[in-house]
């Protein structure tokens, strides 16, 4: 039985979803479902999402909408709807898990709580050497050295945050500081997003939506955040980064100085759909 649903965010990249499902396939804790939040990946790639859900070992749903651009959220409120599960992980397409990543997002979690965790940012030649194949035999944790090998002489970032550390005491101490949420590798319960009225489909850009955005309106409701730096890692997969927008963020100036928590542009825009959620 899953005890949680892990949503990607996806689009266009099959190679790269491949790399992330396989992360998956190893993960310590299964029981888990998928959902894949795609926002508008043309026929093709849909037919090849199909052999891969086909072919997983765990169940995978496949949510769709037709391409009008940046439209994360609003692909992200829809895979909300899809899922049986009480507790919500979110990764991206582009960030493969840590074999232990599901079973310390599931451990972890606690009432009025949610959880982030961060991403080593790999380099362009480090991502070529990577396969499905190699992932699902562990390569990533077992070839620590090069990771950071690559830090140091190459053109990885962050790989300090791929140290996985299992003492409660080193984790506590390095959990301390308060950190942002990463869109990316965030988890919550149910009942807490749908507080919220889930993503603010009002965001048509990269960043701020599906981060800075949750965790504001989400303490607004005293649900806080524990950080999981070194304990929940991804390893993010090489690509070029889309332009920000000042459109997101004086958006997202606006919300702060209304201060209100629950989005009328969210999940709940339509008669009966934050009805199905509760059932």
């Amino acid at each position: 039985m899953s005890t949680a649903s892990v949503i990607i965010a996806f689009y266009n990249n099959v190679e790269y979803l491949r790399m992330v499902l396989a992360g998956l396939e190893r993960q310590s804790n299964q029981h888990f479902e998928v959902v894949i939040a795609d926002d508008g990946s043309p026929a093709p790639v849909v037919s090849l999402i199909d052999e891969l859900r086909m072919a997983s070992p765990f169940r995978i749903h496949h949510v769709w909408h037709e391409d009008s651009g940046f439209r994360k959220n609003k692909i992200l409120n829809k895979a909300l709807r899809a899922c049986s599960t009480e507790y919500f992980i979110f990764i991206d397409m582009d960030c493969v898990p840590h074999r232990e990543f599901i079973r310390e997002h599931i451990d972890n979690k606690a009432e009025h709580i949610f959880l982030s965790g961060r991403r080593v940012n790999l380099s362009e030649k480090f991502t070529l050497n990577l396969t499905p194949e190699r992932i699902r035999n562990g390569y990533l944790e077992a070839h620590s050295g090069k990771l950071i090998s690559d830090g140091i002489f190459g053109k990885s970032t962050d790989v300090e945050k791929g140290m996985y550390v299992t003492s409660s005491l080193f984790r506590k101490i390095i959990n301390k500081k308060k950190r942002g949420i990463l869109g990316c590798n965030f988890s919550v319960h149910k009942k807490d997003i749908l507080a919220i009225n889930g993503f603010d489909e009002r965001y048509e850009a990269p960043s701020i939506g599906e981060d800075s955005d949750i965790q504001f309106r989400l303490e607004l409701l005293g649900i806080t955040m524990r950080s999981l730096n070194n304990i929940a890692i991804q390893y993010h997969l090489y690509h070029t980064l889309q332009p920000r927008q000042q459109k997101n963020l004086d958006l997202f100036i606006e919300i702060q100085k209304k201060k209100t928590a629950y989005t009328r542009f969210g999940v709940d825009q339509e008669n009966g759909v934050q009805a199905s959620l509760h059932r």
